[in-house]
């Protein structure tokens, strides 16, 4: 039953689901991460996880994997929710908000790392409209009423 319901997730999750190796190499993509970030899962498996990095911040990534895959330690992996710049196949910049999973072989080293992500961007775009139509009241300053 633990299986059916591990392969019912990872096949068929809204959500993207992906693992990559201690070297940053994509090893699994769901459909789910197809269809969020456009790439098969022929043209994500065995490519690098910059395919969804924006360009900027990738150097800061790729220095903190690479830490994470050293040390075995991570400041994000006890159930927080990160959200990030992410880029879709087409170039496109959206916001993702994730989770992440160390994996440990059986000698306990970390053999790489799980993630589930959530496109987020229409939220992301409602609250900044909010935030500006907000700063935009409190800089107008009360209103007087003519009595």
């Amino acid at each position: 039953m633990r299986q059916t319901l591990a392969d019912a997730i990872l096949t068929t999750a809204a959500d993207a689901i992906l693992l990559a190796d201690p070297d940053g190499i994509i090893r699994f993509w769901n459909p789910g991460a197809a269809r969020i970030f456009g790439f098969s899962t022929e043209e994500a498996v065995g490519r690098p996880l910059d395919i969804i990095i924006p360009e900027n911040l990738r150097a800061r990534h790729n220095d903190g994997y690479a830490e994470t895959m050293r040390t075995g330690e991570t400041r994000y992996g006890s159930g927080d929710i990160l959200a990030v710049p992410a880029l879709t196949k087409d170039g496109r910049r959206i916001s993702v908000e994730f989770t992440i999973v160390l994996l440990h072989g059986d000698g306990g080293q970390v053999s790489g790392i799980a993630a589930i992500l959530r496109d987020v961007t229409d939220r992301f775009q409602e609250l900044r409209t909010l935030r500006r139509r907000l700063a935009e009241l409190s800089s107008a300053g009360p209103k007087t009423v003519p009595g």
